[in-house]
């Protein structure tokens, strides 16, 4: 559970509440500045938009993906060359979210593993003599641990393939390597280069170009998968009165659960509601199945769960168990996000987000849906509580791109 211990009581109102989406968009321009949350909900309500179009850059670019794939050993063969997902903060949860998706599509062992993990044990990660493919994904592109485990990885192993996914064509990291051989880079429409300071529509952009990675010999079912999801983002948006009123409770805790690569959203989503309360909010992500296991204890009466509900059958099964559950135990209040929610989950004091349309695009891209709620959520939050969501950290303790540090060089060998 992370958080900032010593919090005032969470249940008081800020200077500004929101009973939608709708309505903070809908107010003057010179107010949305004020307030501190101009950038947040323009980034959010763009995301639909965004993603048909992200589709769609990934279908152009398909030829030179296809290359890069096929030189990496992955693209129409079944060598089981690894595969790294790597980024820094949200960008290695845009992993988590599509390692799943994409190792069962390449049929090759696909990991996601923090980039700041890569430089200190390279070795273990990257392993030398059995070359694959590394993706990085960026917001910026200009984070220090990014640039320097691209350089890190070029430098120790000359015989992997890169692929860049990044929202800002300026940055280091697209730029830096442009011209070598090895690196392939895909540069997403500049809009989700999100300006705020918690990354909204960047990472659910990402998320959606690397599905396309493995998706790209079925074009037309991917792009119809992400129109799908993009209109169950727009319904997500006409339920935002819930969500707003919902972020009004007196929880001091907020535990999000999912499974499979729906636990990458679940991190994700807990990390914007940690960042949007600055600390003020106590934040865990779990698999349902994993909570059981001690973070069960973490669940009080002040406690917020929110359930990101499977389309899957049999993970459904397991995950309607745990909440069946925790409904028993008399555990926190929760908030229980899917399709065809069925009778009698929800208690009154619950609340929920009905997705319809979700199994169409599949469990795996459920994970920017998920995301939508939990950007929502922190967002209501961090307004209740009289935060700015453009700036929410106080005294500036983290930053839109992490400041520079030292970068400990390996020796030639390693």
């Amino acid at each position: 559970m992370t958080g900032r211990p010593g919090n005032s009581p969470v249940g008081a109102i800020g200077p500004l509440v929101a009973p939608d989406l709708a309505d903070l968009l809908a107010r003057p321009a010179r107010e949305q500045q004020a307030g501190g949350y101009w950038y947040t909900v323009h980034e959010i309500a763009q995301q639909p938009e965004t993603w048909v179009g992200t589709a769609q850059s990934l279908v152009a670019d398909r030829d030179a993906v296809h290359a890069r794939l096929t030189r990496a050993g992955l693209h129409g063969t079944r060598t089981a060359r690894a595969v790294v997902l790597t980024g820094s903060g949200s960008s290695v949860y845009v992993g988590e979210a599509s390692a799943r998706w994409l190792q069962r599509r390449w049929q090759s062992p696909v990991t996601a593993v923090a980039s700041g993990d890569i430089l200190t044990h390279l070795d273990a990660w990257v392993p030398d003599g059995h070359p694959g493919l590394v993706v990085s994904f960026a917001r910026s592109g200009d984070s220090p641990e990014s640039a320097a485990t691209l350089d890190a990885v070029l430098a120790a192993r000359p015989g992997w393939e890169h692929l860049i996914i990044t929202c800002n064509g300026a940055g280091r990291l697209a730029t830096e390597h442009s011209a070598h051989p090895s690196v392939h880079t895909i540069v997403l429409d500049s809009r989700t280069c999100d300006r705020s300071l918690v990354m909204t529509s960047s990472f659910t952009n990402m998320v959606v170009a690397a599905h396309g990675l493995a998706a790209l010999d079925d074009a037309d079912g991917y792009q119809r998968r992400v129109a799908a999801v993009a209109d169950v983002g727009r319904s997500v948006f006409a339920q935002s009165a819930t969500l707003a009123s919902l972020a009004q409770r007196p929880f001091t805790s907020a535990i999000f659960l999912g499974s499979g690569g729906r636990f990458g959203a679940a991190r994700e989503a807990a990390l914007k509601m940690l960042e949007m309360t600055a600390g003020g909010i106590h934040t865990m992500a779990e698999t349902f199945l994993g909570l059981r296991h001690g973070p069960m204890s973490a669940v009080h009466d002040d406690t917020l769960v929110v359930c990101f509900l499977s389309a899957e059958p049999v993970t459904r099964a397991y995950e309607l168990d745990l909440i069946q559950e925790l409904n028993q135990k008399s555990l926190g209040t929760h908030l229980i996000v899917g399709e065809s929610l069925p009778d009698g989950l929800v208690r009154p004091a619950d609340a929920a987000i009905e997705c319809k349309g979700l199994s169409v695009a599949g469990d795996d891209l459920a994970a920017v849906t998920d995301v939508v709620v939990g950007q929502l959520l922190a967002l209501f939050r961090c307004l209740a509580l009289g935060l700015r969501p453009d700036a929410p950290s106080n005294n500036n303790v983290i930053n839109r791109v992490v400041t520079e540090f030292t970068i400990h060089r390996r020796p030639a060998s390693s």
